[in-house]
């Protein structure tokens, strides 16, 4: 048995080729759910919260059987009905879906940009730059774009998405270091334009732009940064973002050394 389950994207499950996502809304969720903790009990109770928040009918339990029981068929689609009930077990508190834990791409990118990150703390910014790069082409779209979400699947799409955000940073500094200063600047001026209050796309963009040639371009992108920053919180940029302001400002040579207000490689590092 060959199970494969894809969160980073559009919502995917197939045990040898064959999919065993209910088109239904609630049990596509309740799939989800068992999906992320795959290989671990979720409680009745986490799963009804997740499935009617703070509106849940008096039939919850019975219903969440129901659900069950629409997966196990699902599943019986794709191995021996008998197998069924050993994928999608019941436990005393829950449910577990029997899966290996490399079965969920969030998995599989996890441990890859965690080896990303452990190699750019020690210096192997080559490593790291193509580990991460690795670890971030499993994402095809934001987190199960296609299932309803509830609070369990809310938080956990923001963890991840926050995650990708800092990989994503980190990977961009690996390529900085390493000279591919033009080869970033359509991607970062596309990050800039998607996240206009994340500091470290624009700080990266202004780097890149000014070791190609282009000072002016890079000071345009800080007043944009600090105008957006101003009027919509009342705030100046970070410390970060004005040392590289000022060292365009002066041409000061210490932009061109290749660590110049890197972002820290440790592994709980966030994207600002």
């Amino acid at each position: 048995m060959r199970p494969e389950i894809n969160v980073l994207g559009p919502f995917e499950a197939t045990i040898d080729g064959v999919s065993i996502v209910p088109s239904a809304s609630k049990p596509r969720q309740l799939l989800a759910v068992l999906a992320l903790n795959v290989g671990r009990v979720v409680t009745a109770a986490a799963l009804i919260e997740e499935l009617w928040s703070d509106k849940v009918p008096r039939t919850a339990h019975s219903t969440l059987h129901t659900y069950v029981m629409q997966l196990r068929k699902c599943i019986a689609g794709a191995v021996p009905a008998a197998e069924a009930r050993k994928v999608l077990e019941t436990r005393h508190t829950g449910y577990l879906l029997r899966f290996d834990d490399e079965a969920l791409d969030a998995n599989w990118y996890a441990r890859k940009a965690a080896a990303g990150r452990a190699a750019g703390a020690a210096g192997d910014y080559v490593a790291a730059e193509r580990l991460l790069r690795e670890a971030l082409s499993v994402w095809r779209g934001p987190l199960l774009v296609d299932v309803a979400t509830g609070p369990q699947l809310e938080i956990e799409s923001t963890r991840l998405h926050e995650s990708r955000l800092t990989d994503l940073t980190l990977r961009i500094d690996a390529d900085l270091f390493l000279g591919r200063h033009h080869q970033l600047l359509g991607e970062l001026a596309a990050l800039c334009a998607r996240h206009p209050h994340m500091e470290n796309f624009h700080a990266q963009f202004m780097l890149a732009l000014y070791r190609c040639g282009r000072p002016g371009q890079a000071l345009e992108v800080y007043h944009a940064v600090w105008t957006t920053l101003r009027e919509q919180f009342g705030v100046a940029p970070s410390p970060r973002l004005r040392k590289v302001h000022q060292a365009v400002l002066t041409g000061d040579a210490s932009i061109d050394d290749p660590g110049f207000v890197m972002n820290k490689w440790v592994p709980h590092a966030v994207a600002r």
